[in-house]
């Protein structure tokens, strides 16, 4: 067990000031594998203090220079790639190699390209007799949540850092390892003291001094919608900005021309990836009531290839759920499915027979539109499929929830599914199983949140607009 007793503060490590330590659980063997400590609200505001400190000499860093910072960081990030992934595969559950590829090196490429994307971004331009700038926003209070840590951490933090900001961040309390090492990296690079800073704690505690303080311009927070609520409602009265990606119940259409093996496969890899703790996992399958049955068929064949199993372990497919309270959680909505009368397709309430660990298996219920687990964001491997007449019914299904996250469309015509695609009020649609674009702009529509990550959308969000208005030029 890795003992971690110290906040990041000011360009050094600062011994926590209360005893009390927060356990951080392997969630395949339930073992406590670390320990962090718990942060005070006097803790978070020292280093918000210290971040305003910084402010002024890192915005006004040349941009070279920040980017530059930002490659040394990915260059870390590449160096301890293997013991990153290994950490999160222990704290998550996600499988060790999706975890290297995904959870690490998605995060390990995105903060080289906000350095390049920060080198070409037009700062400065003239709209008549005024000179429009951007400038940073200020200081930055990122909450992060523990599903997918590492991502969520550099979605916020590199491009704050790139666009001149100085930055506070609370990772999660359940998966904060990961955020201890990207801090050594941080240190490494050599950033200016008050440029990065971390506090672990709780929510209640370390959070809310990010979203009230006054010294925070910005408070950047990724989670569920009900502490997304809370974040906003604190951060109105001080008119911070706030960027919130929130839950999601996001749903895969697939039309009655659609090839329908690779409509429902490709479905399935959507829903269950990372276990299905992803907010933007496409966990409602709507099918054609007419192709019900044959739906079934390929979703029974399709879901035996996932096997389930500790997260360290080369044959696993699906790994365990990131907590007790998590799989607990997810077993209680798969028994209301079934009490509600569902169509259970594969899997069940029971769990996998393990000793240890937070598994859940991966499971499929056919339901109805109106039922609990058609509105409610479930963040397990669990995926419904409902029925509907006509595409009318379809679309209306697809926008029936307080959520617009994520989503899919499948036909045999892609011009046909991007006509239906722009029908659903959501942020993000895949069409015909259309790859992911990490410098595509992601968030929500509803609920599901505002502002959006990634790419040179995620790099505006920490940008301030200023209108210089010039004294026309004499005509000579």
């Amino acid at each position: 067990m890795t003992t971690y007793p110290s906040h990041y503060i000011n360009g050094q490590w600062v011994k926590a000031q209360s005893a009390e330590t927060l356990p951080v659980h392997d969630s395949s063997t339930e073992e406590v594998m670390a320990t962090v400590p718990a942060g005070t609200a006097l803790e978070a505001e020292r280093a918000v203090l210290a971040a305003r400190a910084a402010f002024d000499a890192w915005s006004a860093l040349p941009v070279e220079d920040r980017a530059a910072y930002l490659e040394k960081i990915a260059a870390g990030l590449k160096a301890r790639t293997d013991e990153m992934a290994q950490t999160i595969a222990r704290e998550v559950g996600m499988p060790l190699k999706m975890a290297r590829a995904v959870q690490v090196g998605g995060p390990t490429w995105h903060w080289g390209n906000f350095a390049k994307i920060a080198r070409n971004f037009e700062w400065e331009k003239k709209i008549g007799n005024s000179l429009v700038v951007r400038e940073p926003i200020g200081v930055v209070g990122c909450i992060t949540p523990w599903n997918f840590p590492l991502s969520q951490i550099t979605l916020k933090i590199a491009p704050a850092l790139a666009a001149g900001c100085t930055v506070v961040l609370k990772p999660s309390e359940i998966a904060p390892v990961n955020a201890m090492i990207l801090a050594e990296i941080i240190h490494e690079a050599g950033l200016p003291p008050g440029v990065f800073n971390l506090v672990n704690g709780m929510g209640p505690v370390v959070g809310e001094v990010l979203a009230t303080h006054p010294e925070v311009d910005m408070v950047s927070f990724t989670g569920s919608t009900r502490a997304g609520k809370r974040v906003g409602e604190l951060a109105s009265q001080s008119v911070k900005r706030v960027a919130l990606e929130l839950g999601g119940k996001s749903a895969s259409v697939i039309l009655e021309d659609a090839d329908m093996e690779a409509a429902v496969k490709g479905t399935i890899s959507a829903c269950m990836l990372n276990s299905g703790q992803t907010c933007s996992a496409h966990t409602r399958m709507l099918v054609p009531a007419s192709r019900y049955d044959e739906v079934k068929a390929l979703a029974k064949t399709a879901i035996a290839k996932f096997s389930v199993g500790p997260s360290l372990e080369e044959t696993s497919k699906l790994g365990p759920l990131v907590s007790a309270n998590q799989r607990d959680r997810v077993l209680g909505f798969i028994r209301t499915g079934i009490e509600e009368g569902a169509d259970v397709i594969a899997g069940g309430a029971q769990p996998p027979a393990f000793d240890k660990g937070y598994f859940v298996q991966p499971t499929i219920l056919g339901i109805k539109a109106t039922d609990t687990l058609a509105q409610e964001e479930i963040f397990g491997p669990v995926l419904v499929v409902i029925p509907y007449k006509d595409e009318e019914e379809a679309v209306a299904i697809a926008n029936n929830t307080i959520y617009g996250l994520g989503g899919g469309v499948w036909s045999g015509s892609d011009d046909h599914a991007v006509k239906v695609a722009r029908r659903i009020r959501t942020g993000q649609i895949d069409i015909n199983g259309g790859p992911f674009n990490a410098n595509a702009p992601f968030g929500g529509y509803k609920q599901s949140g505002n502002g959006r990550e990634a790419g040179v959308y995620g790099f505006e969000e920490f940008l301030e607009i200023k209108s210089l208005q010039l004294k026309p030029v004499a005509a000579a």
